[in-house]
């Protein structure tokens, strides 16, 4: 079927302010019949989709995630299958055009839901960085907490993020020993406190009678920073009686201030990320959130922690998203040294840095595989993503680049030559087939088995995280490559992947995923460049579904970056997901869409993506919970 580029959808999207009436009868309906329903009907409903029960426009705009669903396929050019007879393109354009007028709402006029974020908790890295953040010591006291579970790809997703009994324990005794490093006691005369953050976070008593007051106002101060909008009079009060018991019990002042700032710290204001919603039980009441929970939306978003006093002046004076300052601040924060946090979040578990840690390359096999290895990878990806981020460089680098970050270790293994010493720095590429993530050390390797390469795993990751199309899982008992018709798989991975793929079962999402992962075949378990696999000759040539061919990494490369439209929505979709903290709904499809015509509007620099997530209506909005959410 051919190509359909993604302006013509945004033009198409242009000129839907109104859907039209008569389409799904004129337009839909028979294209499902001509086309779908010999596949995806009740008695058969292949892939779970069956479409041969919308009788009327009415029936079927109430399942959006079906249409969704139908038109992400129909645009990756996955349906109808190659076999079949192919809709010409002005007929896949009208069926587009009316799922996103009629049940998106891409292009309407008119308030769309913003959807509505859970009350969620801090993660293990939001909770590091935000104490970091509020009293000035890099601690990494969640280091030692349960590791947090992840949703969407993602671990800072509020639905997922539970509080276990051993948590909420970690979190009390936690909150005393953050403390009692962040307060420093009086020292014996003629002994230097060892960090003075009690004279940087508080301030001190001038005399017994000014004590309570002067308790009040570093309480008030401290609470507010810590809750991430202004302490209201009685939370302050019930803190001060804390300190007043402490007072009472002969305890220091700084021991009264420290017992008073552990309740802070153990607050669900401070553990959770509060927003609060005018009718909460009302889904149709759509409004925008505070400047102060924008703030904090901002400064978790790219920073991971609470927002700075830049951020807080804005909130106070009810500016932040007034005058053009929410660009403003969203380029700042992106120049400044905290939104590593940034690549310690997202990027690390979009692009599988943290996973590094996890991994086990068989020794026997790679002997060469050290500690030194596995951190220049993990080093190489986050120093690759922070070089687009701050540079501001176009979003296909991360398809394709002339420069990648290596030391003297990693380059040998890559074959690059010319680096000397341990210290990472920014190299440029000639003459390789380096360059890009899809051939770094740390997507090789974690898409990977400890013994052997994963075409499958390879090109699901590609699907999954470039693409975004990720295939269903596979049907139990067809997910390994040991048995075929109860005879064992002979020959190269490849020819042994390829007669496993020989199962109608498993010949649909086969043929999509495989291929991408047989261009990367040059390529070991650990990333290193190879001619055989074993005693046979690699083949790294490819063909899709479509009927595209392209050989080895370099024409992987290139078909990625002829369909880049695709991954421009899937790497909106995904840093939309992660900056909401929540899986996305069919009713964001206008948010994606408008996030990507800003990005192509400006040469797809990073910072373009950034601007287009913050200033969109799922970031500054949102509703009341609906039944059963």
């Amino acid at each position: 079927m051919e190509r359909i580029p993604l302006i013509s959808w945004l033009l198409l999207l242009a000129s839907t302010a109104a859907a039209d009436p008569k389409a799904f009868e004129r337009d839909v309906a028979p294209f499902l019949a001509k086309h779908c329903l010999e596949c995806h009907r009740a008695d058969r409903k292949k892939g779970d989709l069956i479409l041969d029960g919308y009788r009327s426009e009415a029936a079927a705009t109430k399942d959006a995630r079906v249409w969704e669903s139908v038109a992400r396929k129909l645009r990756a050019r996955e349906m109808p299958p190659k076999a079949k007879p192919q809709p010409a393109p002005a007929e896949v354009e009208a069926v587009l055009r009316w799922i996103d007028g009629a049940v998106l709402k891409v292009g309407g006029s008119g308030p769309r839901d913003p959807g509505r974020v859970t009350l969620r908790r801090l993660n293990k890295y939001e909770y590091n960085y935000t104490i970091r953040d509020l009293i000035g010591l890099d601690l990494k006291p969640a280091d030692d907490f349960p590791a947090d579970e992840v949703g969407y790809g993602f671990d800072n997703i509020g639905d997922v993020l539970s509080i276990p009994p051993i948590l909420m324990e970690r979190y009390l005794s936690t909150a005393e020993k953050v403390l009692e490093k962040a307060i420093v006691a009086d020292m014996p005369k003629g002994k230097k406190a060892p960090e003075p953050h009690r004279r940087i976070i508080f301030a001190e008593p001038k005399g017994k009678l000014d004590r309570r007051d002067t308790a009040r106002k570093n309480l008030e101060r401290f609470a507010t920073r810590a809750y991430r909008r202004p302490a209201r009079s009685e939370e302050v009060s019930r803190l001060l009686k804390l300190f007043d018991l402490a007072e009472k019990g002969g305890e220091s002042f700084e021991r009264g201030i420290q017992v008073a700032c552990s309740a802070v710290l153990s607050s669900p204001h401070f553990l959770f990320r509060v927003e609060l919603d005018s009718e909460p039980r009302n889904p149709a009441a759509i409004h925008p959130v505070t400047d102060w929970e924008l703030a904090s939306r901002l400064s978790y978003f790219l920073w991971s922690s609470l927002p700075d006093e830049e951020l807080f002046e804005h909130a106070r004076k009810g500016t932040l998203n007034k005058d053009g300052n929410l660009e403003k601040q969203a380029r700042r924060m992106i120049a400044d040294g905290k939104s590593r946090g940034l690549l310690k979040t997202f990027s690390a578990l979009w692009l599988g840095s943290r996973q590094m840690k996890n991994v086990s390359p068989d020794p026997a096999q790679f002997p060469k595989f050290d500690e030194e290895l596995r951190d220049a990878m993990r080093r190489e990806t986050e120093m690759f993503f922070d070089e687009v981020m701050r540079k501001d460089l176009s979003v296909l680098t991360f398809l394709d680049a002339d420069f990648t970050f290596l030391n003297e270790r990693l380059a040998k293994h890559y074959g690059v030559p010319d680096v000397k010493g341990s210290e990472m720095r920014r190299v440029a590429l000639k003459d390789t087939v380096r360059g890009g993530v899809l051939t770094q050390g740390t997507v090789l390797t974690v898409t990977s088995n400890p013994t052997r390469t994963s075409p499958v795993k390879r090109g699901k990751w590609i699907l999954e995280q470039i693409l975004g199309t990720p295939p269903p899982p596979p049907l139990p008992g067809n997910d390994s490559l040991k048995e075929d018709g109860g005879e064992a798989l002979k020959g190269t991975l490849r020819q042994r992947t390829e007669q496993h793929r020989k199962n109608p079962e498993c010949a649909t999402c086969h043929e999509k995923m495989d291929p991408l992962g047989f261009a990367l075949e040059s390529f070991d378990a650990v990333g290193k460049w190879r001619e055989r696999d074993g005693e046979f000759p690699i083949d790294a040539s490819a063909v899709l579904p479509d009927g595209t061919k392209f050989e080895g990494a370099r024409g992987l490369k290139q078909a990625l970056l002829a369909r880049q439209d695709d991954f421009c929505r899937a790497f909106a979709e995904k840093m939309l997901t992660f900056a909401l903290g929540r899986g996305l709904e069919p009713t964001d499809s206008a948010a994606v869409e408008g996030i990507v015509k800003r990005l192509q509007a400006d040469e797809l620099r990073f910072s373009a993506l950034v601007l287009g997530i913050v200033t969109s209506q799922p970031f500054l909005y949102r509703r009341g919970e609906r039944v059963g959410e």
